[in-house]
């Protein structure tokens, strides 16, 4: 057995009480008004510096002490960036509190994936919803049998949820500032139709932020199929915004996986980014920085929402679902310059 532990040595790394940490490990938080982010710092750090591992060695548990078993993450594709890019910090988050971890993705057939609901709960202890996983039916379910659960890059104005998102309307500003001080004029937004009533928020805090800039004129948004490759994208949507009269200087482009197929395709036209036109992605893809312009783009706060994230289901899961406290957490992004927009 390690270092003996002591209240006193959590106490001092915490800046808090001695008295407080006892409250806490005897569970005994709650009735003394202690906030629920406190409690869920000193539980973490109690278990990093290895105090539950100590009474298991005397065959003595703890009163806050959970199993909480598994906890799940529910995404629509495994083939989105987003669950490829966060899936090693949440890893790490969840192991870094005894958790285990694994991701299911939502069954399209509504039916079957309403019945595999219930079996969720026979073998997670929480789940994590993220992005359109977090349909209306599956909250309402969850919410009415109380169980522990935390939307991810989803927000429900019409309820008081358990939410971690990146700050959009922050990410839209950073861009549109980029792009006043690049100085360019007209702007190209391309989404993906199938996404755009998900991304409708975003495409309108970006459109609000760049009109708000002297100088820069009202952006164009442009609908394409994602599924499509470049080979098949209709090229005459595109090309009538980037000549006169408008001529683009500036392609903002939604969603991470439609930037290579774009990009693909502006090379075919012989129009070479960021030389005939610049780009901006609105999320960070794989390889990015190694395409044969490497991509400016928005990253978001993989390692701070992860852990905003594990502390968040896992104070779900002590409280049965039943938690009074319910968060909502926004994390601004940050903006990668690289050479597509024109910025070496």
């Amino acid at each position: 057995m390690g270092k003996k532990f002591k209240n006193k040595d959590l106490a001092a790394k915490l800046g808090v009480s001695s008295t407080l940490v006892s409250l806490v490990l005897n569970n005994k938080a709650d009735q003394h008004g202690i906030r629920k982010d406190t409690q869920e710092k000193v539980l973490i750090l109690a278990r990093q510096m290895g105090y539950f591992d100590a009474l298991k060695e005397k065959n003595e548990s703890s009163p806050v002490e959970d199993q909480p078993g598994v906890l799940g993450m529910v995404v629509s594709s495994l083939n989105d960036p987003f669950v490829i890019q966060i899936t090693p910090f949440l890893e790490k988050a969840f192991s870094s509190i005894g958790v285990g971890f694994s991701i299911i993705t939502k069954d399209p057939d509504d039916q079957r994936y309403d019945r595999l609901i219930g079996a969720f709960k026979k073998f997670y202890s929480g789940l994590i919803l993220l992005g359109d996983a977090a349909d209306e039916n599956t909250i309402r379910t969850l919410k009415t049998s109380d169980y522990p659960f935390v939307l991810l890059e989803k927000s429900v104005k019409s309820q008081r949820l358990n939410t971690v998102c990146s700050d959009t309307s922050a990410g839209a500003q950073r861009v549109a500032n980029h792009i006043e001080k690049l100085g360019y004029k007209n702007v190209l937004i391309i989404a993906d139709h199938k996404q755009y009533h998900s991304d409708e928020e975003a495409i309108k805090f970006i459109v609000d932020s760049l009109e708000a800039k002297h100088g820069i004129n009202r952006p164009v948004i442009i609908e394409i199929d994602q599924r499509l490759t470049e080979d098949e994208i209709d090229f005459s949507s595109l090309e009538r915004f980037l000549r006169p009269p408008y001529r683009a200087d500036v392609l903002i482009i939604m969603n991470a996986s439609m930037v290579y197929p774009i990009m693909t395709l502006l090379r075919k036209k012989k129009l070479r980014v960021p030389q005939d036109i610049a780009l901006v992605s609105m999320e960070e893809g794989t390889g990015f920085d190694l395409m044969f312009s490497p991509v400016t783009c928005l990253r978001k706060p993989l390692s701070g929402m992860s852990t905003k994230v594990a502390n968040m289901i896992w104070s779900e899961v002590k409280n049965s679902g039943k938690g009074k406290f319910k968060r909502q957490i926004n994390i601004s992004p940050e903006l990668i310059i690289r050479n597509s927009c024109g910025t070496l």
